[in-house]
Protein backbone atom coordinates (compact mmCIF):
# COMPACT_ATOMS: atom_id res chain seq x y z
CA UNK A 1 0.00 0.00 0.00
CA UNK A 2 1.64 3.49 -0.68
CA UNK A 3 1.50 6.38 1.80
CA UNK A 4 -0.92 8.00 -0.28
CA UNK A 5 -3.14 5.22 0.03
CA UNK A 6 -2.66 4.29 3.31
CA UNK A 7 -3.58 8.51 4.17
CA UNK A 8 -6.31 8.25 2.09
CA UNK A 9 -7.74 5.13 3.99
CA UNK A 10 -7.08 6.66 7.15
CA UNK A 11 -9.53 9.31 6.30
CA UNK A 12 -12.18 7.61 5.40
CA UNK A 13 -12.19 5.79 8.52
CA UNK A 14 -12.15 8.33 10.30
CA UNK A 15 -15.31 9.50 8.11
CA UNK A 16 -16.77 6.40 8.71
CA UNK A 17 -16.50 6.59 12.58
CA UNK A 18 -18.07 10.22 13.08
CA UNK A 19 -20.82 8.30 10.55
CA UNK A 20 -21.00 5.49 12.97
CA UNK A 21 -23.35 4.43 15.94
CA UNK A 22 -23.59 5.16 19.50
CA UNK A 23 -24.28 2.43 21.75
CA UNK A 24 -26.81 2.79 24.96
CA UNK A 25 -29.89 4.53 25.62
CA UNK A 26 -30.74 7.84 23.95
CA UNK A 27 -32.02 9.74 26.29
CA UNK A 28 -35.30 11.29 26.27
CA UNK A 29 -37.16 13.73 28.63
CA UNK A 30 -39.57 12.55 31.60
CA UNK A 31 -42.76 13.62 30.35
CA UNK A 32 -45.09 15.99 32.50
CA UNK A 33 -46.91 14.67 35.59
CA UNK A 34 -50.40 14.44 33.98
CA UNK A 35 -51.93 16.52 36.76
CA UNK A 36 -54.22 19.52 35.86
CA UNK A 37 -53.64 21.25 39.23
CA UNK A 38 -51.59 22.10 42.53
CA UNK A 39 -54.04 21.64 45.20
CA UNK A 40 -57.70 18.94 45.19
CA UNK A 41 -59.43 21.98 45.21
CA UNK A 42 -60.14 24.23 42.46
CA UNK A 43 -57.87 27.36 42.93
CA UNK A 44 -59.86 30.44 43.54
CA UNK A 45 -60.45 33.26 41.58
CA UNK A 46 -58.59 35.81 44.06
CA UNK A 47 -57.75 35.98 47.80
CA UNK A 48 -60.00 37.94 50.47
CA UNK A 49 -59.23 41.53 51.03
CA UNK A 50 -58.75 43.23 53.90
CA UNK A 51 -58.76 47.84 55.27
CA UNK A 52 -55.27 47.65 55.26
CA UNK A 53 -52.23 48.96 53.00
CA UNK A 54 -51.42 45.46 52.49
CA UNK A 55 -54.77 44.28 52.38
CA UNK A 56 -55.23 44.23 48.83
CA UNK A 57 -57.13 41.40 47.30
CA UNK A 58 -54.89 39.03 45.07
CA UNK A 59 -55.89 37.15 42.11
CA UNK A 60 -54.44 34.51 40.76
CA UNK A 61 -53.77 34.38 36.80
CA UNK A 62 -53.71 31.02 35.39
CA UNK A 63 -51.21 30.66 32.88
CA UNK A 64 -49.52 34.37 32.92
CA UNK A 65 -46.05 34.13 32.49
CA UNK A 66 -43.73 35.58 35.04
CA UNK A 67 -41.19 38.94 34.89
CA UNK A 68 -37.78 38.21 35.21
CA UNK A 69 -37.02 41.18 37.43
CA UNK A 70 -40.54 39.82 39.51
CA UNK A 71 -39.13 41.77 42.37
CA UNK A 72 -39.86 45.10 41.25
CA UNK A 73 -43.74 44.65 41.33
CA UNK A 74 -42.93 45.20 45.37
CA UNK A 75 -42.24 48.87 43.76
CA UNK A 76 -39.40 49.65 46.31
CA UNK A 77 -36.13 51.04 44.63
CA UNK A 78 -33.98 50.68 47.93
CA UNK A 79 -34.82 47.07 47.17
CA UNK A 80 -34.19 46.83 43.55
CA UNK A 81 -31.26 48.92 43.68
CA UNK A 82 -30.36 46.12 46.60
CA UNK A 83 -31.05 43.43 44.11
CA UNK A 84 -29.08 45.06 41.84
CA UNK A 85 -25.81 44.81 44.15
CA UNK A 86 -26.18 41.83 45.43
CA UNK A 87 -26.34 40.53 41.30
CA UNK A 88 -22.94 42.42 41.37
CA UNK A 89 -21.00 41.47 44.00
CA UNK A 90 -22.43 38.37 45.69
CA UNK A 91 -19.56 35.58 45.34
CA UNK A 92 -21.92 32.61 45.23
CA UNK A 93 -22.92 34.01 42.00
CA UNK A 94 -19.70 34.23 40.21
CA UNK A 95 -19.36 30.69 41.80
CA UNK A 96 -21.55 29.41 39.91
CA UNK A 97 -20.84 31.27 36.75
CA UNK A 98 -16.88 29.85 37.15
CA UNK A 99 -18.07 26.22 37.46
CA UNK A 100 -20.10 26.29 33.70
CA UNK A 101 -17.29 28.09 32.36
CA UNK A 102 -15.44 24.99 33.89
CA UNK A 103 -17.93 22.74 32.04
CA UNK A 104 -18.68 24.48 29.36
CA UNK A 105 -14.40 23.98 28.64
CA UNK A 106 -14.34 20.49 29.57
CA UNK A 107 -16.88 19.30 26.63
CA UNK A 108 -15.04 21.67 24.51
CA UNK A 109 -11.78 19.47 25.44
CA UNK A 110 -13.47 16.30 24.97
CA UNK A 111 -14.62 17.30 21.58
CA UNK A 112 -11.14 17.18 20.87
CA UNK A 113 -11.51 13.47 20.92
CA UNK A 114 -12.83 13.49 17.63
CA UNK A 115 -9.42 14.66 15.96
CA UNK A 116 -6.38 13.01 15.10
CA UNK A 117 -3.29 13.84 17.81
CA UNK A 118 -0.38 14.90 15.89
CA UNK A 119 3.37 15.41 17.41
CA UNK A 120 6.36 16.71 16.63
CA UNK A 121 9.58 15.68 17.64
CA UNK A 122 13.38 16.41 16.95
CA UNK A 123 16.39 14.44 18.56
CA UNK A 124 19.97 14.93 17.33
CA UNK A 125 22.84 12.25 18.71
CA UNK A 126 26.92 12.53 18.35
CA UNK A 127 28.03 9.04 18.40
CA UNK A 128 30.94 6.80 18.28
CA UNK A 129 30.80 3.18 16.48
CA UNK A 130 32.79 0.44 17.99
CA UNK A 131 34.99 -0.39 15.04
CA UNK A 132 36.64 -3.92 16.51
CA UNK A 133 33.33 -5.13 16.75
CA UNK A 134 31.29 -3.71 14.16
CA UNK A 135 31.55 -1.47 10.75
CA UNK A 136 31.39 1.90 10.88
CA UNK A 137 27.67 3.13 11.19
CA UNK A 138 28.68 6.11 8.78
CA UNK A 139 28.73 6.12 4.78
CA UNK A 140 32.12 7.83 4.84
CA UNK A 141 33.68 4.44 6.89
CA UNK A 142 34.60 7.50 10.10
CA UNK A 143 33.78 5.77 13.47
CA UNK A 144 31.99 8.86 14.58
CA UNK A 145 29.04 10.24 13.12
CA UNK A 146 25.93 12.47 14.14
CA UNK A 147 22.04 11.54 13.38
CA UNK A 148 19.61 13.83 13.33
CA UNK A 149 16.03 12.69 13.40
CA UNK A 150 13.12 15.51 13.08
CA UNK A 151 9.77 13.28 12.82
CA UNK A 152 5.29 13.64 12.57
CA UNK A 153 3.30 11.25 14.92
CA UNK A 154 -0.50 11.34 14.14
CA UNK A 155 -2.45 8.99 16.21
CA UNK A 156 -5.99 8.48 16.44
CA UNK A 157 -8.86 6.25 17.95
CA UNK A 158 -12.18 6.30 15.52
CA UNK A 159 -15.25 6.73 17.25
CA UNK A 160 -16.50 3.49 15.86
CA UNK A 161 -18.99 2.68 18.47
CA UNK A 162 -19.64 6.07 19.66
CA UNK A 163 -17.80 5.88 23.11
CA UNK A 164 -17.01 9.63 22.70
CA UNK A 165 -19.72 11.32 21.70
CA UNK A 166 -21.59 9.26 24.91
CA UNK A 167 -18.73 10.91 26.91
CA UNK A 168 -19.49 14.58 25.08
CA UNK A 169 -22.98 14.25 25.38
CA UNK A 170 -22.48 13.35 29.14
CA UNK A 171 -20.50 16.14 29.62
CA UNK A 172 -22.64 18.44 27.52
CA UNK A 173 -25.68 17.66 30.08
CA UNK A 174 -23.26 18.55 32.87
CA UNK A 175 -22.56 22.13 31.57
CA UNK A 176 -26.33 22.08 31.22
CA UNK A 177 -26.76 21.62 34.62
CA UNK A 178 -24.38 23.65 35.17
CA UNK A 179 -26.62 26.62 33.61
CA UNK A 180 -29.45 26.00 35.26
CA UNK A 181 -27.42 25.45 38.83
CA UNK A 182 -26.34 29.03 37.58
CA UNK A 183 -30.19 29.97 37.62
CA UNK A 184 -31.06 28.64 40.36
CA UNK A 185 -28.50 30.07 42.04
CA UNK A 186 -29.58 33.48 41.17
CA UNK A 187 -33.19 32.60 41.88
CA UNK A 188 -31.74 31.82 45.15
CA UNK A 189 -29.74 34.78 45.83
CA UNK A 190 -32.68 37.24 44.30
CA UNK A 191 -35.46 35.54 46.50
CA UNK A 192 -32.82 35.64 49.24
CA UNK A 193 -32.93 39.72 49.24
CA UNK A 194 -35.93 40.15 49.00
CA UNK A 195 -37.34 37.68 51.93
CA UNK A 196 -34.34 39.36 53.92
CA UNK A 197 -35.59 43.01 53.34
CA UNK A 198 -39.14 41.76 54.02
CA UNK A 199 -38.06 40.68 57.04
CA UNK A 200 -36.32 43.89 58.12
CA UNK A 201 -39.49 45.95 56.91
CA UNK A 202 -41.73 43.61 59.63
CA UNK A 203 -38.82 44.00 62.44
CA UNK A 204 -38.79 47.66 62.11
CA UNK A 205 -42.90 47.00 62.08
CA UNK A 206 -42.92 45.56 65.76
CA UNK A 207 -40.48 47.73 66.71
CA UNK A 208 -42.27 50.69 66.24
CA UNK A 209 -45.55 49.20 67.54
CA UNK A 210 -43.71 48.12 70.61
CA UNK A 211 -42.11 51.51 71.22
CA UNK A 212 -45.44 52.94 70.53
CA UNK A 213 -47.25 50.46 73.58
CA UNK A 214 -43.53 51.55 75.46
CA UNK A 215 -45.55 55.17 74.91
CA UNK A 216 -48.83 54.40 75.62
CA UNK A 217 -47.58 52.41 78.95
CA UNK A 218 -45.26 55.75 79.97
CA UNK A 219 -48.37 57.88 79.50
CA UNK A 220 -50.59 55.83 81.50
CA UNK A 221 -48.16 55.18 84.55
CA UNK A 222 -47.56 59.29 84.53
CA UNK A 223 -51.50 59.26 85.07
CA UNK A 224 -51.85 56.69 88.03
CA UNK A 225 -48.64 58.29 89.96
CA UNK A 226 -50.74 61.42 89.57
CA UNK A 227 -53.87 59.99 90.73
CA UNK A 228 -52.10 57.92 93.59
CA UNK A 229 -50.93 61.25 95.25
CA UNK A 230 -54.30 62.15 95.27
CA UNK A 231 -55.55 59.23 96.33
CA UNK A 232 -57.88 57.62 93.57
CA UNK A 233 -55.83 54.55 93.31
CA UNK A 234 -54.26 52.03 95.28
CA UNK A 235 -50.05 51.93 95.08
CA UNK A 236 -50.42 48.27 93.94
CA UNK A 237 -51.98 49.44 90.74
CA UNK A 238 -48.85 51.85 90.30
CA UNK A 239 -46.59 48.73 90.89
CA UNK A 240 -48.99 46.73 88.09
CA UNK A 241 -48.08 49.14 85.61
CA UNK A 242 -44.90 49.75 86.46
CA UNK A 243 -44.57 45.86 85.88
CA UNK A 244 -46.47 46.31 82.57
CA UNK A 245 -44.04 49.39 81.45
CA UNK A 246 -40.80 47.04 82.21
CA UNK A 247 -42.72 44.16 80.43
CA UNK A 248 -43.19 46.28 76.86
CA UNK A 249 -39.44 47.78 77.26
CA UNK A 250 -38.16 44.43 77.28
CA UNK A 251 -39.51 43.00 74.33
CA UNK A 252 -37.73 46.02 72.54
CA UNK A 253 -33.61 44.71 72.49
CA UNK A 254 -34.67 41.18 71.11
CA UNK A 255 -36.11 42.64 68.19
CA UNK A 256 -33.49 45.30 67.80
CA UNK A 257 -30.88 42.58 68.19
CA UNK A 258 -32.95 41.02 65.32
CA UNK A 259 -32.63 43.81 63.38
CA UNK A 260 -29.01 43.83 63.27
CA UNK A 261 -28.23 40.46 62.13
CA UNK A 262 -30.85 41.07 59.80
CA UNK A 263 -28.70 44.21 58.71
CA UNK A 264 -25.97 42.26 58.47
CA UNK A 265 -27.49 39.62 56.44
CA UNK A 266 -28.31 41.72 53.97
CA UNK A 267 -24.71 43.03 54.02
CA UNK A 268 -23.61 40.24 53.24
CA UNK A 269 -26.17 39.44 50.53
CA UNK A 270 -25.04 42.48 48.63
CA UNK A 271 -21.59 40.89 48.44
CA UNK A 272 -19.96 43.53 51.25
CA UNK A 273 -18.82 43.38 54.65
CA UNK A 274 -20.46 43.84 58.43
CA UNK A 275 -19.07 47.01 58.92
CA UNK A 276 -19.63 48.07 55.23
CA UNK A 277 -23.57 48.34 56.23
CA UNK A 278 -25.72 48.61 53.37
CA UNK A 279 -27.42 52.35 52.83
CA UNK A 280 -30.76 51.15 52.28
CA UNK A 281 -33.36 50.48 54.89
CA UNK A 282 -36.68 48.84 54.45
CA UNK A 283 -40.16 49.30 56.31
CA UNK A 284 -43.38 48.16 55.07
CA UNK A 285 -45.00 51.64 54.26
CA UNK A 286 -42.32 51.28 51.37
CA UNK A 287 -43.56 47.98 49.68
CA UNK A 288 -46.61 47.61 47.54
CA UNK A 289 -48.43 43.93 47.60
CA UNK A 290 -48.50 42.63 44.28
CA UNK A 291 -52.22 42.09 43.27
CA UNK A 292 -51.90 39.97 39.91
CA UNK A 293 -49.85 36.89 40.75
CA UNK A 294 -48.85 34.84 37.28
CA UNK A 295 -49.61 30.59 38.08
CA UNK A 296 -48.10 28.77 36.07
CA UNK A 297 -49.67 25.79 34.53
CA UNK A 298 -48.45 22.39 35.99
CA UNK A 299 -47.05 20.96 32.73
CA UNK A 300 -45.02 24.42 32.53
CA UNK A 301 -43.79 24.17 36.04
CA UNK A 302 -41.55 21.54 35.38
CA UNK A 303 -39.77 23.29 32.34
CA UNK A 304 -39.57 27.02 34.42
CA UNK A 305 -38.11 25.68 37.65
CA UNK A 306 -34.31 25.42 37.63
CA UNK A 307 -33.81 22.60 39.98
CA UNK A 308 -36.04 20.26 37.49
CA UNK A 309 -34.23 21.24 35.15
CA UNK A 310 -30.82 20.66 36.37
CA UNK A 311 -32.39 17.24 37.63
CA UNK A 312 -33.06 16.23 34.08
CA UNK A 313 -29.63 17.17 32.83
CA UNK A 314 -28.19 14.77 35.77
CA UNK A 315 -30.49 11.95 33.91
CA UNK A 316 -29.20 12.77 30.49
CA UNK A 317 -25.32 12.76 31.65
CA UNK A 318 -25.99 9.65 33.59
CA UNK A 319 -27.75 8.32 30.54
CA UNK A 320 -24.80 8.83 28.38
CA UNK A 321 -22.76 7.52 30.81
CA UNK A 322 -24.22 3.59 30.49
CA UNK A 323 -23.17 4.38 26.63
CA UNK A 324 -19.95 4.95 27.55
CA UNK A 325 -19.78 2.28 29.90
CA UNK A 326 -21.23 -0.18 27.11
CA UNK A 327 -18.52 0.97 24.29
CA UNK A 328 -15.70 -0.23 26.98
CA UNK A 329 -16.78 -3.72 26.61
CA UNK A 330 -16.33 -3.99 22.55
CA UNK A 331 -13.18 -3.96 20.33
CA UNK A 332 -11.14 -0.40 20.11
CA UNK A 333 -9.47 0.27 17.13
CA UNK A 334 -6.32 2.70 17.29
CA UNK A 335 -4.11 3.84 14.23
CA UNK A 336 -1.09 5.86 14.74
CA UNK A 337 1.29 7.15 11.72
CA UNK A 338 5.35 8.55 11.88
CA UNK A 339 6.80 10.47 9.32
CA UNK A 340 10.14 12.07 9.39
CA UNK A 341 14.03 12.14 8.45
CA UNK A 342 16.91 11.16 9.75
CA UNK A 343 20.59 11.92 8.28
CA UNK A 344 24.16 12.82 10.04
CA UNK A 345 23.92 16.55 9.05
CA UNK A 346 21.49 19.45 9.00
CA UNK A 347 22.53 20.16 5.10
CA UNK A 348 21.62 16.56 3.88
CA UNK A 349 18.27 16.64 5.91
CA UNK A 350 15.58 16.31 2.74
CA UNK A 351 18.21 14.87 0.57
CA UNK A 352 16.79 11.42 -1.25
CA UNK A 353 17.19 8.37 1.24
CA UNK A 354 16.91 9.99 4.19
CA UNK A 355 12.94 10.04 4.47
CA UNK A 356 11.18 7.38 6.37
CA UNK A 357 7.35 6.53 7.00
CA UNK A 358 4.90 4.08 9.50
CA UNK A 359 1.62 3.36 9.27
CA UNK A 360 -0.04 1.01 11.96
CA UNK A 361 -3.34 0.26 13.34
CA UNK A 362 -4.76 -2.09 15.71
CA UNK A 363 -7.60 -3.67 17.53
CA UNK A 364 -8.15 -5.00 21.52
CA UNK A 365 -10.89 -6.56 22.36
CA UNK A 366 -11.63 -7.64 25.79
CA UNK A 367 -11.93 -11.29 26.59
CA UNK A 368 -12.36 -11.92 30.39
CA UNK A 369 -11.72 -9.20 33.39
CA UNK A 370 -14.01 -11.26 35.89
CA UNK A 371 -16.81 -9.10 35.35
CA UNK A 372 -15.46 -5.77 35.70
CA UNK A 373 -16.90 -4.15 32.34
CA UNK A 374 -19.85 -5.50 33.24
CA UNK A 375 -19.95 -4.50 37.15
CA UNK A 376 -19.39 -1.07 35.51
CA UNK A 377 -22.12 -0.97 33.03
CA UNK A 378 -24.84 -1.87 34.95
CA UNK A 379 -23.26 0.83 38.04
CA UNK A 380 -24.30 3.24 35.09
CA UNK A 381 -27.48 1.82 34.59
CA UNK A 382 -27.92 1.80 38.77
CA UNK A 383 -26.80 5.67 38.74
CA UNK A 384 -28.95 6.61 36.25
CA UNK A 385 -31.41 5.26 38.06
CA UNK A 386 -30.40 7.19 41.13
CA UNK A 387 -30.83 10.16 38.61
CA UNK A 388 -34.58 9.39 37.75
CA UNK A 389 -35.40 8.55 41.18
CA UNK A 390 -33.93 12.02 42.14
CA UNK A 391 -35.37 13.78 39.43
CA UNK A 392 -38.62 12.54 40.48
CA UNK A 393 -38.10 13.77 44.29
CA UNK A 394 -37.43 17.24 42.68
CA UNK A 395 -40.80 17.45 41.06
CA UNK A 396 -42.85 16.44 43.57
CA UNK A 397 -41.07 19.08 45.83
CA UNK A 398 -41.46 21.63 43.19
CA UNK A 399 -45.47 21.23 42.74
CA UNK A 400 -45.45 20.65 46.99
CA UNK A 401 -43.83 24.81 47.17
CA UNK A 402 -45.85 25.87 44.62
CA UNK A 403 -48.90 24.32 46.26
CA UNK A 404 -47.51 25.54 49.87
CA UNK A 405 -47.34 28.87 48.42
CA UNK A 406 -51.22 29.42 47.13
CA UNK A 407 -52.68 28.02 50.15
CA UNK A 408 -50.26 30.28 52.49
CA UNK A 409 -51.73 33.24 50.37
CA UNK A 410 -55.46 32.60 51.06
CA UNK A 411 -54.26 32.11 54.63
CA UNK A 412 -52.13 35.31 54.44
CA UNK A 413 -55.57 37.32 53.25
CA UNK A 414 -57.78 35.46 55.64
CA UNK A 415 -55.25 36.33 58.29
CA UNK A 416 -55.15 40.03 57.53
CA UNK A 417 -58.55 40.63 57.38
CA UNK A 418 -58.76 38.95 61.16
CA UNK A 419 -55.92 40.96 62.31
CA UNK A 420 -57.25 44.22 61.35
CA UNK A 421 -60.42 43.77 63.00
CA UNK A 422 -59.12 42.31 65.75
CA UNK A 423 -56.60 44.97 66.52
CA UNK A 424 -59.14 47.72 65.75
CA UNK A 425 -61.67 45.77 68.48
CA UNK A 426 -58.75 45.88 71.02
CA UNK A 427 -57.90 49.69 70.35
CA UNK A 428 -61.72 50.75 70.99
CA UNK A 429 -62.04 48.67 73.99
CA UNK A 430 -58.28 49.84 75.43
CA UNK A 431 -59.70 53.31 74.67
CA UNK A 432 -63.60 52.38 76.62
CA UNK A 433 -61.86 51.12 79.71
CA UNK A 434 -59.08 53.79 80.03
CA UNK A 435 -62.26 56.42 80.30
CA UNK A 436 -64.01 54.12 82.20
CA UNK A 437 -60.84 53.83 85.07
CA UNK A 438 -60.74 57.83 84.53
CA UNK A 439 -64.00 57.32 85.93
CA UNK A 440 -63.50 55.12 88.59
CA UNK A 441 -65.70 52.43 86.64
CA UNK A 442 -63.34 49.67 86.64
CA UNK A 443 -60.88 48.29 88.46
CA UNK A 444 -57.04 48.52 86.97
CA UNK A 445 -57.23 45.01 86.21
CA UNK A 446 -59.66 45.42 83.59
CA UNK A 447 -57.45 47.85 81.91
CA UNK A 448 -54.29 45.77 82.57
CA UNK A 449 -56.27 43.16 80.26
CA UNK A 450 -56.92 45.16 77.81
CA UNK A 451 -53.63 46.60 77.28
CA UNK A 452 -52.19 43.43 76.96
CA UNK A 453 -54.88 42.24 74.08
CA UNK A 454 -54.35 45.95 72.40
CA UNK A 455 -50.44 44.61 72.68
CA UNK A 456 -51.26 41.44 71.03
CA UNK A 457 -53.19 42.75 68.07
CA UNK A 458 -50.73 44.88 66.70
CA UNK A 459 -47.90 43.07 66.68
CA UNK A 460 -50.14 40.53 65.22
CA UNK A 461 -51.00 43.03 62.65
CA UNK A 462 -47.24 43.92 61.61
CA UNK A 463 -46.70 40.12 61.28
CA UNK A 464 -49.98 39.52 58.84
CA UNK A 465 -48.83 42.30 56.44
CA UNK A 466 -45.23 41.13 56.57
CA UNK A 467 -46.28 37.18 55.69
CA UNK A 468 -48.25 38.50 52.73
CA UNK A 469 -45.25 40.13 51.03
CA UNK A 470 -42.58 37.05 52.19
CA UNK A 471 -45.27 34.55 50.65
CA UNK A 472 -46.14 36.54 47.46
CA UNK A 473 -41.85 36.47 47.03
CA UNK A 474 -42.33 32.14 47.86
CA UNK A 475 -44.89 32.23 45.09
CA UNK A 476 -42.73 33.86 42.45
CA UNK A 477 -39.86 31.48 43.62
CA UNK A 478 -41.45 28.30 43.85
CA UNK A 479 -42.52 29.03 39.76
CA UNK A 480 -39.18 29.57 38.73
CA UNK A 481 -38.67 33.11 38.73
CA UNK A 482 -39.04 34.07 35.08
CA UNK A 483 -35.35 33.37 34.64
CA UNK A 484 -35.96 32.86 30.49
CA UNK A 485 -37.28 36.58 30.81
CA UNK A 486 -33.90 37.70 32.08
CA UNK A 487 -31.11 39.68 29.82
CA UNK A 488 -29.16 41.12 32.66
CA UNK A 489 -25.92 39.71 34.83
CA UNK A 490 -25.80 36.44 35.29
CA UNK A 491 -26.21 36.04 30.98
CA UNK A 492 -24.22 38.63 30.01
CA UNK A 493 -21.06 37.46 32.26
CA UNK A 494 -21.20 33.66 30.68
CA UNK A 495 -22.03 34.82 27.53
CA UNK A 496 -24.61 31.85 27.53
CA UNK A 497 -28.13 32.27 26.08
CA UNK A 498 -30.07 30.30 28.63
CA UNK A 499 -32.55 27.07 27.46
CA UNK A 500 -35.85 28.84 27.41
CA UNK A 501 -38.97 26.54 28.65
CA UNK A 502 -39.78 23.94 25.84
Amino acid sequence: MSYRSAMLAGAALIIASAAGCAVGPDFQPPQPPSVQGYTPEQLPASTASAADPLGGAQHFDTGKDIEGAWWQLLHSPPLDALVAQALKANPTLASAQAALRQARENVAAQRGQYFPTVTAGLSASRNLTPIAALSPASASGNPYYSLITPQLNVSFVPDVFGANRRTVESLEAQAANQQFQLEATYLTLTSNVVAAAVQEASLRGQIAANREIVKQETDLLVILRRQLDLGQVAGSDVAAQEAALAQAQQALPPLQKQLAQQRDLLTALAGRFPSQEIAEQFDLAGLQLPLDLPVSLPGKLIEQRPDVRAAEESMHSASALIGVAVAARLPQITLSGTIGNSASTAASMFTPGTNFWTIAGGVTTPIFDFGTLLHKQRAAQAAFDQAAAQYQSTVLTAFQNVADALRALQADADALNAAVASERAAARSLAIVRRQLDLGQVAYLALLNAQNTYQQTRVALVLAEANRLADTAALFQALGGGWWNRTDVATASTQVEPDRPR
